[in-house]
């Protein structure tokens, strides 16, 4: 029997669209693959980024409208949005921040370098992660326990009852996966 969270995530249409995307990306890799002369002195071509920050901002826009959309928020329910809204996109933001300095930065030296990166990483998602509590909770207290049903598969959470939720694992944070 599938579980509400899991029938709620699999209609998620952010998720739809990049697995789309996806597919496509991969039949067409080897199709161009094939089309390359081997006996050609001509560098490679460089690496397209097939996934752009205007990509990944309007991955974010999909996904917020899907949340909001799924809710269904109430006249009164919207007033109380934009702080949510404000405080999720920020956190993105700082996510992609944070992945861009990892990008920047020095190689770890010993996995000492690494657990303390980590560590970092965990604290300052924790950070922002509260931040959207903080902004969320008006919101939330609003809302019916149907609305509320229908939250955490949008924002990634599993429903595995009693595990924990890696921050990581949640689209907020997705620019810092790898």
């Amino acid at each position: 029997m599938t579980r509400p969270l899991t029938r709620l995530a699999a209609l998620a249409p952010a998720a739809l669209f990049a697995t789309g995307l996806l597919g496509i990306c991969l039949l067409a890799a080897p199709a161009s693959a094939q089309g390359a002369s081997p006996a050609s002195d001509e560098p490679p071509p460089a690496m397209v980024d097939l996934y752009t920050a205007e990509d990944a901002q309007a991955a974010l826009d999909a996904r917020l409208i899907a949340l909001k959309t799924v809710i269904r928020l109430t006249p009164e329910q919207e007033k109380l949005w934009t702080p949510l809204e404000a405080a999720i996109r920020q956190a993105a933001k700082n996510a992609e921040g944070r992945a861009a300095e990892r990008v920047k930065a020095e190689p770890a030296q010993d996995f000492l370098d690494v657990l303390e990166r980590l560590a970092d990483a965990e604290a300052a998602r924790a950070a922002d992660l509260k931040t959207v509590i903080a902004a969320a909770r008006p919101l939330v207290a609003s809302l019916s326990l149907e609305q509320q049903r229908r939250i955490p598969a949008f924002l990634g959470m599993s429903d595995e009852a009693g595990r924990p939720q890696p921050t990581l694992e949640l689209w907020i944070f997705e620019a810092e996966q790898e």
